[in-house]
């Protein structure tokens, strides 16, 4: 069985309103890469002054082919363009460990 993917994200949203418009467009090719949230914001704490105020987001795969795919494809990538212009983000793209 191949290793887990996942991306993480730490989002800071400087358009709200087209924010918006990103997670609807990025919607569809999530659905069709299996992608499952785990960490989708929510309460959090923060140590250090780097991503003070940041959305968090981690997002799991069936693997870390999947989850490269997914970032690859032009449907992620027409949806990558829409959060470029609604914020300023660090993103990973990790394998997971084996238990």
């Amino acid at each position: 069985m191949a290793k887990k993917g996942y991306w993480v994200g730490h989002i800071n949203v400087t358009s709200p309103e087209r924010y918006k418009d990103y997670i609807a467009a990025n919607a569809a090719p999530l659905k069709k890469y299996g992608a499952r949230f785990l960490v989708r914001s929510g309460a959090c704490e923060v140590h250090g002054d780097a991503l003070q105020g940041r959305r968090h987001v981690v997002i799991e795969f069936e693997s870390y082919a999947i989850a490269k795919a997914c970032y690859d494809s032009p449907e992620y990538q027409a949806a990558a363009k829409i959060r470029d212009e609604a914020s300023t983000s660090e993103f990973v793209m990790i394998e997971g460990h084996e238990d």
